[in-house]
Order: structure tokens, then C-alpha cells, then sequence
């Protein structure tokens, strides 16, 4: 139960189990083309170019940035989270020319000032984290599609931590470039990465397009400012994963099918209310730890529906609560890091944890062991919040 990797829908696992199948075999394409249109959904975009990324959720930001930076390409990084740090560290990484501006953890950036940012530095790509569950809070995106338009930016957007929990409608907002992960709202482990590229941010992808050495036809050549990243060059993986299907990598089949299995399970529930659901198990959660007495950190208005930070009560060992919820309960929840660490606590309600028993049975193990550590708390305070707050939506599941 904390922020993430959570417990796997076993439908989920149950997918993964099936018989790996070779790459060239038309049951694997077939595959592969039906997660595409299912993460279509997921994204709520019609991006031809909607892919998994072999690898953790990382593999996919590396890249989408690598793929979309040109060396010397100024790039804007908005950080108000551990997450847009990484953001900035893979864009240099990548060759970029970083610009960063920074606002305090538990608060979100207003669009004028990305706009004022934006204008100062004439970004070619703006890359931002969504929802960072460092700090649990969501960045708001609307209206960015129009800043960017005024000077040519590119739009990328990390959704790792939001997607399937929260709104996130990328052809409505305009993201040029989204990735994200498995193992949070989507409900699966990590080590696959679905992506989802614009008509704009493919364009500028295929300027570098190259086709490797060994596969390439007599005449082609490789590409004067090829991406630098052979495993993570997206002019290849496109290739992959469109008609012509041309050899990158041995896809990882069961991944693909836990992909797959994460997609349809979502949009068979239903886009609306699979977010809907952590909305609502993520807001009995909040009013159980209120009820406890924690204080809930940043800033209420744009905490994510999957996660919630707590403040860790003055004079108690943060890591020994998480150890005695553990080891006593099998449950976990997390700590945060850098100025959060060992300040906070993050709660995540997510995926197939995001259930009405998991929040009860969390809030009432909370409850016993910060009573342990002499914490004084209303009895039963977190669980009959928690039920209030069930009550308020109707009770459901």
C-alpha cells in the first residue's frame, strides 16, 4: 500500500503464465496490435504511434528524451518533485541545453509561470512529470498545449504515477510525447513501458532516422545525428511495432502480455470508472489517516487520487511504524525522499489495491501500531472516517 510498485491484478499474473511465442510469429503481431489500440484507449489518444517500451518505467523516459533531444536542443524541466530531478538528469545525459525552474515540494506549478519560463527560454521540448508520487501531488496540464504552440515547444509528459487513476486525456491536452509504467493505477509489475508519440514528436523523431548496420538495404544510411541509443531509439522501435515490422530487439513476451492483460482489464471496467474507483477508495484513505489525527501534506487541491502523503507525528521513528506494518500486518507503506524523507509517509491506494478492504484493513493496522508507539489516536478514527467517506459515495465495494 505504498506509492508504488503495488500488488499485481492476478489476472494479470495469470497472463504472464501463458507460453512465450517467437517474434516473427503472426499470433505475437497480432498481439502486439491489440495493445496498441488498447493503450490507444488508456491514453485516450488516436497517436498512430502507441507502443510499449521494453523495460521499467524509466526505460520509456530515456526514451522518449533521447529520441526527442537533438544534442545542444534547449530543453525547460518544471520540477516540484524527486521525479522532475530525474527528468533533468536524463536530459543532460541526453545532450540537452537544461533549463530547470523549481517550486517547493507539496506545491504545483500555475501556468504563467511555465508560460514566463517558456518565453525566457525558448524551449524546443518542455518535459514534466504529471502526478509525482514523491510528493503525491499532480501537475495540472491544460492550457499547455497553447504556451507551447506560441514558441514551437514540443510537449512531453512523464504519467507513470497517473495514468488510470487520474484524468489524463492526451490528445485533449495535447502531449505531444506521454510514457508511463505498470506497476502503479495500471495494475501489473514493472518492466513494460507504454508510450504514446504525436504526428509532431514522430516527425522530428524520424529526422534521425537510421536503419542498423546489419538490416539495413543497399543505399540506406545511418543518420548524421542519429539518436544516441541503439535499445532506445524510437525511429527503430517504430519500425518494430509498424507495418513493416523490421527487427530491433526480442520483444519480451510476457510483458507484452502483462500489458496487454493491464490494458484490457481497464478498459473493460471502464476508463471513467477504473478512475473513478481511485478516486474514491483514494478519498477514504485521505479522510481515514484525517481521522487518525495526521496532517496531510501539500497542497489539498492537486494531491493524485492513488496516493497520499502524511506527516510522520514529532518524536516517532517513521521507519520503525513502516517495519511494525510489515512485519506484524504484511502491509507497506513508504517513505519519501530527499526533504520528505523520513518527514512523511505515502499511502497508495492503486491499481488492484485500490479496494475498499485494503483501506480498511491499512487504516485499522495504522492505527494499532502508532497506539504501540505512543501516539494517541481516536479509537477506530481512521476506519469510521474511512466508512463515512464510503458512505458519502454511495458505499461501494
Amino acid at each position: 500500500m505504498g506509492p508504488g510498485p503495488i500488488n499485481a491484478d492476478p489476472r494479470v499474473l495469470r497472463a504472464m503464465s501463458a507460453g512465450l511465442i517467437g517474434q516473427f510469429d503472426p499470433a505475437m503481431t497480432t498481439y502486439m496490435s491489440q495493445t496498441q489500440e488498447l493503450y490507444r484507449r488508456v491514453f485516450q489518444t488516436r497517436n498512430e504511434h502507441t507502443l510499449l517500451i521494453d523495460g521499467t518505467a524509466r526505460a520509456g523516459i530515456e526514451a522518449a528524451l533521447f529520441s526527442l533531444i537533438t544534442p545542444g536542443d534547449r530543453v525547460l524541466v518544471p520540477i516540484f518533485g524527486r521525479f522532475g530531478g530525474l527528468l533533468r538528469e536524463i536530459c543532460e545525459r541526453a545532450g540537452a541545453e537544461v533549463h530547470v525552474r523549481e517550486i517547493p515540494w507539496g506545491t504545483v506549478f500555475r501556468p504563467e509561470q511555465i508560460a514566463e519560463a517558456i518565453a525566457q527560454t525558448r524551449p524546443a521540448l518542455v518535459a514534466l512529470v504529471h502526478g509525482d508520487t514523491s510528493t503525491t501531488m499532480m501537475q495540472p496540464l491544460d492550457g499547455l498545449r497553447e504556451i507551447c504552440d506560441r514558441y514551437g515547444a514540443l510537449l512531453y509528459t512523464d504519467v507513470t504515477a497517473s495514468l488510470g487513476g487520474n484524468p489524463f486525456d492526451q490528445d485533449a491536452l495535447g502531449v505531444d510525447a506521454a510514457t508511463a509504467g505498470l506497476q502503479k493505477c495500471l495494475g501489473g509489475p514493472s518492466g513494460s513501458a507504454p508510450a504514446a508519440f504525436s504526428p509532431a514528436a514522430v516527425e522530428r523523431i524520424e529526422r534521425r532516422h537510421s536503419v542498423e548496420a546489419g538490416l539495413r538495404d543497399p543505399g540506406q544510411y545511418a543518420s548524421e545525428h542519429r539518436i544516441r541509443s541503439n535499445y532506445f531509439d524510437l525511429g527503430m522501435i517504430f519500425d518494430y511495432w509498424g507495418a513493416t515490422r523490421l527487427n530491433h530487439h526480442t520483444e519480451a513476451t510476457s510483458m507484452l502480455y502483462a500489458a496487454h492483460e493491464c490494458a484490457r482489464i481497464i478498459v473493460t471496467e471502464g476508463l471513467a470508472e477504473t478512475i473513478e474507483r481511485h478516486r474514491v477508495h483514494g478519498a477514504a484513505m485521505h479522510a481515514g489517516v484525517l481521522g487518525l489525527g495526521l496532517r496531510d501534506f501539500g497542497e489539498a487541491q492537486h494531491r493524485m487520487n492513488n496516493v497520499v502523503a502524511v506527516h510522520i507525528p514529532e518524536g516517532v521513528n517513521g521507519d520503525a511504524v513502516r517495519a511494525d506494518m510489515l512485519n506484524d500486518f504484511a502491509i507497506e507503506i513508504g517513505t519519501s525522499f530527499g526533504p520528505l524523507h523520513g518527514k512523511v509517509w505515502r499511502i497508495g491506494t492503486m491499481g488492484y489495491n485500490a479496494r475498499r478492504d485494503t483501506v480498511l484493513s491499512t487504516l485499522a493496522a495504522l492505527e494499532s501500531v502508532l497506539v504501540r508507539h505512543g501516539v494517541s489516536v481516536p479509537r477506530s478514527g481512521g476506519v469510521e472516517a474511512a466508512l463515512d467517506s464510503y458512505r458519502a459515495a454511495g458505499n461501494p465495494a
